[in-house]
């Protein structure tokens, strides 16, 4: 055995444990304004305790954790605890661009299904989206609004042909697979005069898509069904979108079908697919990493539960989206954007 190999891999194992543990961290202090209150100072824990009505010994070795973890600062001279305009950018705000809290969120949640996916594991049996925790929802809506928030009305939509002229004189879009609305929303916001219909086959994300839409005083433009991928109803629309779903279909060709079916003549259809290569060692990396943990939790299980005709899973890559558009009948496909967690397609009939 390589001596210094092993030692490695030991130094790897601290790392990943103490994120691991450190998950927790971060959601009790977004959860009790922890973070949000050290934004405004630098603060002895007994100051923070008081400001966030908590328990002081808590708070105490809570702040402890986040600065050996590096999410705040600590001043061995003064004893008190601050935080980096960076850090504070990235874990106080969940309107904003980068909000990591969401994230870890979405981690925990679906570490909830653990039992569930080790039986999945000897059974080859699928766990539908709508069987996972409350945080799985939730989380996943607050872990991808940031980067809709900073990409798609900004980057997104203008990249693709004729789209943007479209949605600004009334056209018409559905939003498949749309979760809490997030993107629904983003889109209906930027574009007043275009209407919008969200979908997705799980009630209860409907419900709170209908909430968010409502709370943002759009009810009145924004709709929302209960439908899956291959059965949303109307149309033709000028823009049909996926969001980081295509992949968790059971059948994603059938979906393809039904999305090319519904598009008008000169329709597109933009898929947003997580960043992945068209090989496995193309995705060993920490982006690939974090991409198939989930999908073995999440996105593998839910294909499995729907018929898994062709489980994508979530680290697909543009070949295999490529090839899901052509069998269903497209004839034009290209990478119209992309960021380092993202791959934007543009698809037309």
């Amino acid at each position: 055995m390589d001596e210094d190999r092993f030692h490695q891999l030991l130094h790897h194992f601290v790392e990943d444990l103490g994120a691991t543990v450190g998950a927790g961290g971060v959601l009790i202090g977004d959860q009790l304004g922890l973070y949000r209150a050290l934004a405004t100072g630098a603060q002895l824990p007994d100051e923070l305790a008081a400001a966030t009505d908590t328990a002081p010994r808590y708070v105490e070795e809570w702040l402890r954790g986040q600065a050996a973890g590096g999410y705040v600062e600590y001043d061995a001279e003064s004893g008190r605890f601050s935080m980096t305009e960076e850090q504070a950018f990235a874990l106080t705000n969940p309107d904003g661009p980068v909000f990591l809290p969401g994230a870890f969120q979405l981690a925990i949640g679906s570490l909830k299904a653990l039992p569930r996916v080790v039986d999945a594991f000897r059974t080859g049996e699928g766990i539908g989206w709508h069987e996972q925790d409350e945080d799985v929802f939730r989380g996943c809506e607050r872990f991808f609004r940031p980067g809709y928030s900073a990409s798609l009305v900004e980057a997104w939509l203008p990249a693709l042909d004729g789209v943007e002229d479209k949605l600004r004189t009334g056209g018409t879009v559905a939003d498949v697979g749309c979760g809490l609305g997030a993107s629904t929303i983003l889109m209906a916001e930027a574009y007043p005069e275009a209407s919008f219909n969200g979908s997705d086959y799980h009630d209860h994300s409907i419900e709170l898509a209908r909430k968010n839409a409502a709370d943002r005083g759009l009810a009145h433009r924004v709709g929302f069904e209960v439908a899956g991928a291959d059965t949303f109803r109307g149309g033709p629309y000028d823009l049909v979108t996926t969001f980081d779903c295509l992949h968790d279909m059971g059948d994603p060709v059938a979906t393809a079908r039904h999305v090319k079916e519904r598009l008008a003549e000169d329709g597109t259809w933009m898929v947003v697919e997580p960043f992945a290569g068209d090989s496995v060692q193309d995705n060993l990396n920490p982006v690939g990493r974090v991409y198939y943990s989930f999908s073995a939790f999440l996105c593998v299980p839910n294909a499995v539960s729907q018929g898994g005709a062709r489980t994508l899973g979530a680290q697909a890559g543009e070949a295999a989206i490529r090839r899901v558009t052509e069998e269903a009948g497209f004839t034009r496909f290209r990478r119209a954007a992309e960021t380092p967690f993202n791959i934007v397609y543009e698809v037309r009939p």
